[in-house]
């Protein structure tokens, strides 16, 4: 949560250092001016939680689970990408403003294919998003096949980069693993 009221002079100045020696065009800075407003909620609640993962069916409804089951919380504000205008033209520039303001970024991973795969790569590059990532794996060990929804391979449903992270996360405790819908809500409701 921010003290100071975040100004659109400050989102550009954070957004243009993101552009590497490029300047926003009138559009993207347009964008910004209305964001500011957008991410009102983001910046005055007590905890905020910038919820990612894959936007294929039925994943996003896994994403609007955790979503809807953090914000029941008293003073917290959580959030999908996509919840926020959709004219911003460089979502770069969006996820990096968003994970930034976040007091928290919590993961859905489901599979190796779509969802957040860059994301995660700035989960271990950036420490400041790191220190604030929480991800939930989703395990496959004895679910049948009828239960499985996605295209996931149970038998290797996630890359060696996202082991990787996902041991990175498991040695900071905050890592969590869930099968069910009803696992992936207990997973919600352990977040600080």
């Amino acid at each position: 949560m921010s003290e100071e009221p975040v100004t659109v002079d400050d989102l550009a100045a954070k957004a243009e250092s993101y552009l590497h020696e490029s300047s926003l065009t009138p559009a993207e800075y347009e964008a910004l001016k209305h964001s500011v407003t957008e991410l009102a909620p983001l910046l005055t609640t007590g905890r905020s939680y910038f919820v990612l993962g894959s936007y294929g069916r039925p994943e996003i409804h896994r994403l609007q689970l955790v979503k809807d089951r953090l914000n029941r919380r008293t003073d917290s504000y959580a959030f999908l990408m996509v919840d926020i205008r959709n004219e911003w033209t460089n979502t770069y520039l969006k996820f990096r403003l968003l994970a930034d303001y976040a007091d928290y970024i919590v993961g859905v991973s489901e599979h190796d294919s779509g969802g957040f795969l860059v994301e995660q790569g700035y989960f271990t590059a950036l420490e400041q998003y790191f220190e604030k990532t929480y991800v939930f794996k989703r395990t496959y060990d004895g679910l049948e096949p009828d239960e499985i929804e996605t295209e996931a391979d149970p038998e290797s449903p996630y890359s060696g980069m996202q082991t990787s992270i996902f041991e990175m996360l498991a040695d900071a405790d905050r890592l969590r693993t869930w099968q069910t819908e009803d696992d992936l809500l207990e997973c919600a409701s352990e977040l600080p």
